[in-house]
C-alpha cells in the first residue's frame, strides 16, 4: 500500500523509513526489530512521490506522534542491548586494574582495561617500588606489560576529536625491568611514540612518570585502535603502560597563521596534534578536577622563564568578574584568567628587556602556540600595547589584549603556528614579549595569563629520546658502584634495582641531587596532594618570585634567615638611615637601574660615599637574592670583588650598601645605546678584563667552596676610581660543600645574551658556565656594541653568534670598535680572540679554566704593552707562562690575606682547587 506524501503537513521535516520491516502489525507495535531492521531519519521535505508505509494506513495527523514515539523506543532498546554504544562518559582506563579497578588522588574512578585489549601477549604486574614523588598508587603501580604486538579497540564517534592521554611509570614490573622497554605506539595509523623509552625520558627529565596527552584529528571510523609494538632492534624489548584516558573533546582549533609567511595559513582542524606545554602564567598548578570540564593539568610558568628579569605577577581583584561573553569556558578555566605575569611598572625598566620564556622542543616539526589573555587591571584600549615574538620573528605587532576581548575582564586567547627547523641549535621555541611605543600607549608594559604548545602534524608526532646529561650518567654509575661496593651480593642486585629505579626514573630520592631538588621545591610551591603531579612538562627545580611578599613581615631578616656569621660581618642599617643617606630615596640619586631594583648614591658616616641597592617595592622578585647576596658577600673580601657595607630590611623595604664605584659599569664606558664609546683605550681594556677575570677566578678556586657566579655581563664589572674592576651582583650566585658531581643542578637563570647554552640545556650549573659568559664580555669589550641588537639583520643579532662567525672567517677585525682600530698589536689581538672564542665552546669541556683564561689575557697584555720592542724578554709563551705563575701565586697570597681575619683564613686556598 503507498501514501501519497501531498497529504502530509507541509511543515513536517523528518520522516521514517523501515528497512526490511517487521511481517505484522502486531510485531511493530513491540518494535522487536533485528540489528539489520533498522530505522533512518532523512532531514528533507519530502521530495519523492512515494513511501512503502505499513499494512493499514495511519492517518496524517497522528504520524509526527507515531514517528517521535518509535525513535524513542528504538533509542532505548539500542541502548540496552547494543554491546558497542559510544560512550557517553570519558574513558580512565588503569591497565592491569583489578576487577574493582581504582580511584586517584583526585577522586576519579580508573576502570581496568581488559574489555578494551582485543589482542596480543600481555602481562599484568604491580610495580617493585612507589616513588615518594607518587603520591597516588592508581594508575601508576600496575601496568600491562606487552611482550609482543598488542591493540586496544575504543568506541568513538566518528568526525570527533578526542584527547588520548597515556601514563607510564618506569619501574620494575616482575622480572621485566623498564630500562630495557623500547616500543613505539600508534593510534589508527599515526606514530605517536617510536623507539620511545620511558625509563631515559624520564632520567633525562628528572621525573619520576610522564604523561603523555594527544588529540587526535577527527575520525572518519567509529573505532580507535592504539596498537603497542616492542622494538625489534633491541634484544628482551617489551612494551608497558600504565594508564589510557579517552575523553571526546570539543573542537579547540581552527585556521592559524604561520609566523614568517605572510597570508599563510595551517588549518588545525585537520591535524593531530600533541599537547608540549600547558602553563598558568603568573599562577599555579591547576589539577585536572579544577580544570574547565577537560581534565587538563596547568603549570606554573616560572621553570621557563629567562634571564634575570621575569617580571611581576599579579591577581584579579576579587570584585572582578572573569566574564567569558561569547567565548566558550571549556577553552580554559577563570583560573587562568584571574593571574597573570606583565613586566612591571617602570617604564625604563620594561624598554631594556623582553618578557621571555624557553621551551625544550623537538626540531623538524610546526607548532601551534596558544596564548591566553585578560586584564583585569586596565579597562580601555591603547592603555598597553606590546608586541609578540616567536623565536626571534614578530608573531603579532601591536597586540591590544583590552581592544581583541573588548573590556576588562574580559577573555581571550591568540593561536599562532611556527616552524623549528631540523638542528642541533635549534631545539628550542622562545617567546618573548616587548612593549610597542611605536603605538605611543599609555603605559609600557605586557602582560601574559596562559601558554599553551602543541606540536602538529598530519602522520606522525614522534620525537627522539631526550639524552640524559653526561655529567649525571656518571653521578649514577659512580653511585651504583659505591652501593655494590658496601652490600654482599645479594643486597647488591637489590641496591643497583633501587639506584635504578630512584635514578633512571629520576624520581625524588636523596640518591639522584636533582630530582630531589624538584620534589623539594614541588612540595614546597604547591604545599597540596593533588598538586604534586607530574605531566608531560619537564619539571625543573628552583626557587619562586611568587613567594617574595609574603617573606616581607617588616622584621628584620638578619634576626632569623641570615646565618650568625653574615650578621657578625655584615652592618645593619635602620630605614631611617638609608632615608637619610639618599635624602629620601631622591630620583636624582639615582646611578643605575637593575633586576632587583633602582640604585642610589648615598653618604654616610660624615661623608663616605656608599651605593645602596633598593629592591622595587611592586616587584614580586628578589627576597632570594638579597639573602644570596648578604650571605655570600658578608664572607668574601678581594680586591676585585665590590664590598658589601651592610644592607637593611625594614617596613617591607630592602637596600644593600656597597662601597661606591667611581666610575660605574664597564658597559657604560663601551658603548651607549648601540653606539660604541672612546672612552678606554685597548690597555685599559685588556686590565679591566684580567681584573674581572681575577675576581671570578677567585670565586671558583680562592673560596672555601666554589661559587659559581651565575650573572657574568658588563653591568656586573664596576670600576672604582682609579679604573680598577670589580666583579658585582652576586643575587644570583650558586654554591656547595664540594664540586665532586661536577656540576649544580638548578634552575636556569641568568642574562639574555651572556647565557651558557649547555647550562640552559641541561639545568646543570658549572664554572664554566661563568667562562662563557665572560667570553661573550669578551667580545663586548673588543666590539663595543650589545651583546643583541633587534635592529640588525638575523645572523648579526646576537654578538657571540656574530663574532664567532666573523673570527671563523677571518673578518673580526671588521666588527671591532672603530676607536681600536690600528691601535691593537696583530699578536695580541689574535690572542685575545682566540681566548674569547674558545670560551664560547658548546661544550664546558672545550672551555678554558678561569685561571688559564687570566694567563692568556695577561699575555695578550703583555703583547700588547711590548709591542714594537725587540727585547721583550718575554715574548715566548712558556717564558711568559713561567713567571706569570710566580707572580700570579704572589699576588694572589697577598689579596687573600688583605683583611685576613681567623674567620677568612678558614676561606683561603691560595693554591686553588
Amino acid at each position: 500500500m503507498s501514501l501519497d506524501v501531498s497529504t502530509i503537513d507541509s511543515g513536517f521535516d523528518s520522516f521514517l523509513f523501515f528497512h526490511n520491516g517487521c511481517a505484522n502489525e502486531e510485531e511493530n507495535s513491540k518494535i522487536g526489530f533485528h540489528k539489520q531492521n533498522y530505522c533512518h531519519i532523512t532531514k528533507t521535505k519530502l521530495q519523492m512521490h512515494h513511501v512503502s508505509f505499513l499494512p493499514g494506513l495511519v492517518p496524517p495527523s497522528r504520524i509526527a506522534i507515531w514517528v517521535c514515539l518509535v525513535c524513542i523506543w528504538i533509542s532505548a532498546f539500542l541502548k540496552a542491548n547494543q554491546a558497542w554504544a559510544v560512550p557517553v562518559e570519558p574513558i580512565f582506563l588503569g591497565c592491569g586494574l583489578g576487577e574493582a579497578g581504582g580511584k586517584d588522588a583526585d577522586g576519579r574512578q580508573w576502570r581496568p582495561d581488559d574489555k578494551y585489549l582485543s589482542e596480543g601477549d600481555s602481562i599484568a604486574f604491580q610495580a617493585s617500588y612507589q616513588d615518594p614523588s607518587l603520591l597516588s598508587e592508581v594508575p601508576y603501580m600496575r601496568a600491562r606489560v606487552f611482550l609482543s604486538q598488542a591493540t586496544y579497540k575504543f568506541p568513538v564517534e566518528p568526525e570527533k576529536r578526542y584527547w588520548l592521554r597515556l601514563h607510564f611509570y618506569p619501574s620494575i614490573y616482575g622480572t621485566y625491568n623498564s630500562i630495557n622497554s623500547y616500543f613505539s605506539v600508534t593510534a589508527n595509523g599515526v606514530m605517536l611514540l617510536s623507539n620511545f623509552s620511558a625509563a631515559i625520558t624520564c632520567q633525562a627529565l628528572s621525573q619520576a612518570y610522564i604523561d603523555r596527552e594527544y588529540s587526535l584529528a577527527p575520525l572518519n571510523t567509529d573505532t580507535l585502535t592504539i596498537t603497542f609494538k616492542p622494538s625489534d632492534k633491541y634484544n628482551q624489548a617489551f612494551a608497558f603502560i600504565n594508564g589510557i584516558e579517552v575523553i571526546q573533546m570539543p573542537n579547540l582549533f581552527d585556521s592559524t597563521s604561520l609566523v614568517g609567511f605572510s597570508g599563510q595559513t595551517i588549518d588545525t582542524q585537520i591535524l593531530n596534534i600533541q599537547t608540549m606545554f600547558r602553563l598558568n602564567v603568573g599562577g599555579q598548578y591547576i589539577s585536572p578536577t579544577q580544570d574547565s570540564g577537560l581534565t587538563r593539568m596547568w603549570y606554573d610558568d616560572t621553570p621557563y622563564l629567562y634571564g634575570a628579569s621575569t617580571g611581576v605577577t599579579n591577581e584579579a581583584a576579587k570584585n572582578v568578574t572573569i566574564n567569558y561573553k561569547t567565548m566558550p569556558q571549556y577553552v580554559a578555566p577563570p583560573t587562568i584568567y584571574s593571574t597573570s605575569r606583565s613586566m612591571g611598572n617602570d617604564q625604563n625598566v620594561n624598554m631594556g628587556y623582553n618578557l621571555t620564556w624557553v621551551f625544550q622542543v623537538d626540531p623538524s616539526f610546526m607548532y601551534l602556540v596558544r596564548f591566553h589573555f585578560c586584564d583585569f587591571v586596565y579597562f580601555k584600549p591603547n592603555q598597553i600595547v606590546f608586541n609578540i615574538y616567536l623565536n626571534n620573528q614578530t608573531a603579532q605587532a601591536g597586540a591590544d589584549v583590552i581592544l581583541w576581548a573588548g573590556g576588562m575582564g574580559m577573555p581571550t586567547y591568540k593561536d599562532y603556528v611556527v616552524m623549528v627547523l631540523d638542528g642541533e641549535s635549534n631545539e628550542q621555541l622562545w617567546i618573548a614579549l616587548h612593549p610597542a611605543p611605536e603605538t605611543k600607549p599609555e603605559f609600557y608594559d605586557a602582560i601574559l595569563n596562559g601558554i599553551e604548545i602543541f606540536k602538529i602534524n598530519d602522520t606522525t608526532l614522534a620525537g627522539p629520546n631526550p639524552r640524559p646529561s653526561d655529567m649525571l650518567a656518571k653521578v649514577q654509575e659512580e653511585q651504583s658502584r659505591t652501593f655494590n661496593n658496601n652490600n654482599d651480593d645479594e643486597e647488591e642486585e637489590l641496591s643497583h634495582k633501587t639506584v635504578f629505579i630512584r635514578g633512571a626514573a629520576g624520581g625524588a630520592v636523596g640518591i639522584a641531587l636533582v630530582a630531589i631538588c624538584i620534589v623539594v621545591y614541588q612540595r614546597k610551591k604547591r604545599g597540596m596532594k593533588t598538586d604534586s603531579h607530574t605531566s608531560w612538562l619537564p619539571i625543573y627545580g628552583g626557587h619562586s618570585h611568587s613567594q617574595a611578599k609574603s617573606s616581607l613581615s617588616g622584621k628584620s631578616i638578619g634576626s632569623s634567615n641570615l646565618s650568625a656569621m653574615a650578621q657578625g660581618l655584615c652592618r645593619y642599617f635602620s630605614l631611617q638611615e638609608m632615608k637619610q643617606a639618599t635624602k629620601n630615596f631622591d630620583e636624582s640619586n639615582v646611578i643605575g637601574v637593575g633586576g632587583f631594583g633602582k640604585v642610589y648614591k648615598g653618604v654616610i658616616d660624615n661623608g663616605f660615599k656608599v651605593a645602596i641597592k633598593r629592591s622595587n617595592p611592586q616587584s614580586e622578585q628578589g627576597f632570594h637574592e638579597f639573602q644570596t647576596e648578604i650571605e655570600m658577600l658578608s664572607k668574601l673580601r678581594h680586591k676585585h670583588l665590590v664590598s658589601l657595607i651592610g644592607f637593611c630590611e625594614e617596613d617591607g623595604e630592602m637596600c644593600l650598601v656597597y662601597d661606591h664605584m667611581a666610575r660605574g659599569t664597564l658597559r657604560e664606558h663601551l658603548y651607549k645605546g648601540n653606539k660604541p664609546l672612546c672612552t678606554l683605550s685597548w690597555k685599559q681594556r685588556l686590565e679591566i678584563c684580567i681584573g674581572a677575570a681575577r675576581g671570578l677566578h677567585y670565586l671558583h678556586t680562592g673560596a672555601k667552596y666554589t661559587i659559581i657566579h651565575r650573572d657574568v655581563k658588563a653591568t656586573n664589572i664596576l670600576l672604582d676610581e682609579n679604573w680598577v674592576a670589580k666583579v658585582s651582583d652576586f643575587g644570583l650566585s650558586k654554591t656547595g660543600p664540594n664540586m665532586n658531581n661536577g656540576h649544580v643542578s638548578t634552575v636556569v637563570k641568568g642574562s639574555f645574551g651572556y647565557l651558557d647554552p649547555e647550562y640552559f640545556r641541561r639545568q646543570q650549573l658549572t664554572e664554566k658556565s661563568d667562562v662563557y659568559s665572560f667570553g661573550v664580555v669578551l667580545f663586548e669589550v673588543l666590539c663595543a656594541r650589545p651583546v643583541l641588537n633587534p635592529n640588525l639583520s638575523k645572523e648579526q643579532v646576537s654578538l657571540a653568534d656574530w663574532a664567532l662567525s666573523c673570527k671563523r672567517k677571518g673578518t673580526l677585525e671588521d666588527i671591532i670598535d672603530p676607536h681600536l682600530k690600528g691601535k691593537i698589536n696583530p699578536e695580541s689581538l689574535s690572542k685575545f680572540a682566540d681566548s674569547a672564542e674558545k670560551c664560547l665552546s658548546d661544550h664546558g669541556t672545550d672551555r678554558p679554566s678561569m685561571n688559564d683564561l687570566l694567563w692568556n689575557l695577561e699575555f695578550a697584555l703583555n703583547l700588547q704593552e711590548n709591542q714594537g720592542s725587540t727585547n721583550n724578554s718575554l715574548g715566548n709563551e712558556s717564558e711568559f707562562k713561567e713567571v706569570s705563575l710566580i707572580q700570579n701565586e704572589h699576588q694572589k697570597s697577598q689579596e687573600s690575606t688583605e683583611n685576613s681575619s681567623p674567620i677568612f683564613s678558614q676561606m683561603v686556598n691560595p693554591k686553588g682547587r
